[in-house]
């Protein structure tokens, strides 16, 4: 078995992920230690966290669904209070392949986000997606003064001490995309990895256009409040 250095926390928010959590477990062991691997149960009603449990993972469970900010924020107060240097973060169904992890260890200086960028095709994502992501992407690049080509990816490396530093205010799914803006805001560079794009037609609990309008309020009152 493979192990990732002490440094890095990976960290997996899951919401009803039974389908998927164990073989996500099986192989994201293959380079990450038990002890270095948290989930974040957020209020599955499902058998998710009795698999997190048989696998003897680190978890954190919330008794009722927070949103994917909340379950992300904490995971990212775990890595503080425990020492770690940085996060890195993928979701729970699958869709970020486990064996892609090390290409984001390469890139750990402690100092940089590390963003997982997908090709996305608008033929073969859902349309609504890939308009959501472009139209994100733009806003958080120009704000950043950085280029930003997947800003809804949530296959990525964070430093803690850029975490320590900021207040996330949203708890939905634009969550990933505030951070990003704040992270250019204090400097930190944004570099890339190549991922895979990977869209089997599982079920999202993501509203595209809800989340886009959420992003763009927080923008206006950026420049306006």
């Amino acid at each position: 078995m493979g192990c990732n250095s002490e440094t890095t926390l990976v960290m997996i928010p899951a919401y009803n992920a039974e389908d998927y959590l164990s073989e996500l477990i099986t192989r994201c062991l293959s380079f990450v230690c038990n002890e270095h691997l948290l989930i974040v149960d957020d209020g599955s009603t499902d058998s998710t966290l009795e698999i997190i449990k048989q696998n003897k993972i680190n978890y954190i469970s919330f008794p009722e669904n927070r949103g994917k900010g909340a379950a992300l924020s904490a995971g990212f107060e775990y890595a503080i209070n425990h020492g770690y240097r940085s996060i890195l973060t993928l979701d729970a169904d699958l869709q970020h392949l486990p064996e892609e992890i090390p290409y984001f260890f390469a890139k750990d200086t402690g100092k940089q986000v590390v963003l997982g960028v997908r090709h996305l095709d608008w033929r073969v994502v859902p349309f609504g997606r890939w308009v959501t992501n472009n139209l994100t992407s733009i806003i958080v690049s120009v704000f950043s003064r950085q280029r930003v080509r997947d800003s809804q990816s949530g296959y990525r490396l964070i430093p803690v001490e850029l975490l320590a530093m900021i207040k996330m205010k949203t708890v939905g799914y634009d969550f990933e995309s505030e951070m990003l803006f704040k992270a250019g805001a204090l400097g930190y560079p944004v570099a890339e990895v190549p991922v895979t794009t990977v869209y089997d037609g599982s079920p999202s609990f993501i509203n595209p256009f809800t989340e886009t309008l959420r992003f763009v309020r927080q923008i206006w009152k950026r420049i306006w409040v």
